[in-house]
């Protein structure tokens, strides 16, 4: 399945970056890291990279536009928006989204310097996005009631229905007050009585740490909602936010001028699931034929070379000659000295059918004791390190990546591989 790197940019004033591999569906392949953009250049090399941007420097809008598409629709949302906006339209860049049912489409705009510092940034650290999209944009839609997200100062709120906008203001109560999410004590209908605004019913997802600092302000405000439900975001709001990376009124950033000069698919889109299904029977037709010449010329031969490269990396001191025969007789000596050999074949086995299934990753050195084999890895990336985790716990063993640490060819890792109900040894 396809690696998504999801990268979010920080804020004015920050410095770290965050970001989390997942897979198409949003499902976390790795755990949220933190720090400059070249150690997360390390995936990004072999995976796809959208990048989340802060929202307070983006405009999110959905005006009425006019029928059309294209060249023709792009004029017109500068026009607009015109109201909404304080700069020289000749500054910023907009992107459209799709057309909703109801006619209008999501607009986002940026400054086009801002955008322009965003894209030499992710490039000095040799990152080339497919997208960049507003933060606050993956927020998801509840239908019955109104989500919240407070980071920092920063509120952001979206009603059911509507696209998600932030508010940067502190306290909170005046955050609320100003996003119009409470209504303001202080106003006052024209008959001198306060306003009778119902009450919304809304979901706070905040982190553990903003919430023990505004716990006080939030339940103080209790009898300003219909209700409120507070979801702790225990990793921070980047596996939330990964979880809805497909919002249907998420725009690109990268359009116009800023698309990606390898991004052809609005020439062949009408083409592209006729070539997409001739293409793909044309290939499993070549690799099933290539398969069965290759099962049938080269197993043996793939064979002796595993064995080779396994012996010559568990026994150093030996003279290669004839490695299977060598091999055998070890394995003879480990059985009459009582050690367990079962363990051991059965161990070298599952690690061989393993590291066949991931070509790219190398064994730099193993050794085996008490069930246990102790090796050190290269690979290319942490996505390649786990899904040879999952190969070797698919075929009935225990494998645990104990350390990992980036270098210059991608990454190189401790792991131990072990029968089950084995401890783990340090």
């Amino acid at each position: 399945m396809p690696q998504i790197l999801l990268l979010r940019l920080p804020a004015p004033g920050h410095e770290e970056t965050e970001w989390l591999s997942i897979d198409e569906a949003g499902s976390s392949i790795t755990a949220k890291q933190r720090g400059p953009l070249s150690l997360a250049a390390v995936l990004a090399r072999s995976a796809k990279v959208i990048v989340l941007a802060p929202a307070t420097q983006i405009l999110l809008a959905e005006p009425e536009l006019p029928p059309g598409s294209g060249v023709k629709l792009a004029r017109a949302v500068p026009f607009a928006l015109e109201e909404q906006l304080t700069e020289d339209i000749d500054e910023l860049s907009f992107a459209i989204g799709h057309r909703q049912s109801t006619g209008r489409a999501p607009v986002a705009v940026v400054s086009r310097h801002v955008l322009q510092e965003w894209l030499a940034e992710l490039a000095a650290a040799g990152i080339e996005p497919a997208g960049i999209y507003a933060d606050i944009s993956l927020m998801p839609d509840n239908p019955g009631q109104t989500i919240l997200w407070l980071e920092g100062s920063r509120l952001a709120v979206r009603r059911p229905g509507a696209l998600p906008f932030a508010v940067e203001l502190t306290p909170v109560a005046e955050a609320l007050v100003v996003a119009g999410v409470i209504p303001d004590a202080l106003a006052e209908s024209p008959e001198g009585d306060p306003e009778l605004k119902p009450l919304e019913s809304a979901v706070l997802y905040i982190t553990r740490e903003d919430w023990v600092r505004v716990q006080g302000e939030f339940e103080s405000l209790g009898d300003k909602f219909a209700s409120l439900k507070v979801q702790i975001l225990t990793d921070g709001p980047l596996p939330w936010l990964a979880r809805h990376r497909g919002a249907a009124d998420a725009v690109n950033l990268l359009q116009g001028e800023f698309a990606r000069a390898t991004d052809y698919g609005a020439r062949w889109h009408q083409w592209r699931t006729a070539a997409m299904l001739a293409a793909g029977l044309l290939v499993a037709h070549v690799a099933a034929a290539a398969l069965k010449i290759h099962q049938a010329n080269h197993e043996s031969k793939a064979l002796d070379g595993e064995i080779a490269q396994i012996f010559a990396q568990t026994m150093p001191t030996e003279t290669l000659q004839n490695p299977r025969h060598q091999m055998e007789s070890r394995l003879d000596r480990i059985r009459h000295s009582g050690a367990g050999p079962q363990y051991f074949l059965r161990t070298l086995e599952a690690l061989s059918g393993a590291v066949s299934a991931a070509p790219k990753i190398t064994i730099d050195s193993l050794s085996y004791r008490e069930q246990s084999l102790d090796m050190k890895v290269s690979a290319p990336n942490l996505a390649a390190l786990s899904q040879l985790s999952q190969s070797v716990a698919k075929r009935g063993l225990e494998a645990d990546i104990q350390s990992s640490k980036p270098v210059d060819t991608g990454v190189e890792a401790q792991m131990q591989v072990r029968s089950p109900g084995v401890k783990a040894h340090r």
